[in-house]
């Protein structure tokens, strides 16, 4: 049994981590200030030992990795769109709390740490599929404190001898995933109205593609880059490595939930790229990474959840 603190573990992302965690048996921490994060993301709660906190207090930091092997750093204000709004507090979260992070995590000689990086560090340079030896063009707040925290993930790796990874993130869905909030993932979104029968808003022609990936993909990573030998200092694209357009996603949506709805067509947002598509061959070659769950059997397995929980209604 190994320990692993999962910051931001009440959220979307960081629930599914802990629940993987617990049922292999391991002892899980949870730092989580709750700004984006929810108790209810955790039916078994009682079984980590967690604390409300906020990692852009050192302090914090410090706290959290105590006794700790494996940090998984999940913690974030994950949206383009709010970055853009508030880009302030968005850096407070994303980027000073990572540093603290680190800090914290070299100091108490943890074995290694995994940060959630993100796709929007490519901006929106048309080259398909994006591959990690391509250089960052951030677009967006967001984009540009993600790959700050993974530029600082590598330094402390080159300068201290922490051992760390980072999985560049595509458009991560699920369960759990709040469609509640203006800010969260579009698939979420799309199946609360589409449950409703209202019609879904696309920001720009809907034709724009994502690289749309069911979060237990993603949860298959990050455990096994905590112990991949070859993943230290590295960077790894993780998804489907299949394009989308948000049509199409409306449509197969339409299908899996039985409705008949057209979507409404509004003004694109500041800050989001045009198309996104993963190079997974690094991943695949450090990390043995295959996507066991299919597009479309995550997608239905996340209607299904949604029709089965109260989130929508």
């Amino acid at each position: 049994m190994s320990s692993y603190l999962v910051t931001g573990g009440a959220g979307f992302i960081g629930s599914h981590l802990v629940m993987r965690l617990l049922h292999k048996g391991h002892s899980v921490r949870i730092v989580d200030n709750l700004v984006t994060g929810r108790h209810a993301n955790l039916p078994e709660l009682e079984r980590v030992d967690f604390l409300e906190a906020d990692l852009a207090n050192a302090e914090i930091a410090q706290k959290a990795v105590q006794g700790m092997e494996f940090v998984l750093h999940q913690a974030a204000i994950p949206s383009v769109p709010r970055s853009v709004s508030d880009p302030v507090t968005s850096h407070r979260a994303n980027v000073d709390a990572t540093l603290n992070l680190l800090c914290a995590a070299r100091d108490a000689k943890v074995a290694r740490l995994i940060f959630a990086g993100s796709s929007s560090v490519y901006g929106d340079t048309p080259t398909l599929p994006k591959h990690e030896s391509m250089p960052a063009d951030p677009r967006s707040p967001y984009a540009l404190q993600k790959f700050i925290g993974e530029q600082y993930s590598q330094l402390f790796t080159e300068l201290y001898g922490l051992e760390t990874t980072t999985i560049r993130y595509f458009n991560v869905f699920g369960p759990r995933q709040d469609p509640g909030s203006p800010y969260s993932g579009v698939i979420s979104r799309f199946i609360k109205l589409l449950l409703a029968g209202e019609p879904p808003t696309i920001h720009g022609d809907g034709e724009q593609t994502r690289d749309f990936t069911y979060v237990d993909n993603v949860v298959d990573a990050v455990l096994a880059a905590c112990s991949a030998p070859d993943a230290v200092g590295r960077v790894m694209n993780v998804a489907m490595g299949e394009r989308t357009s948000l049509k199409q996603l409306v449509s197969m949506l339409s299908d899996i939930i039985g409705v008949a709805v057209e979507p409404i067509y509004g003004d694109p947002r500041g800050g989001d790229v045009r198309d996104s598509q993963a190079d997974c061959a690094l991943a695949q070659e450090v990390l043995n990474y295959q996507p066991r769950i299919s597009f479309q059997e995550g997608l239905r397995r996340t209607v299904d959840w949604y029709r089965q929980s109260s989130v929508h209604s």
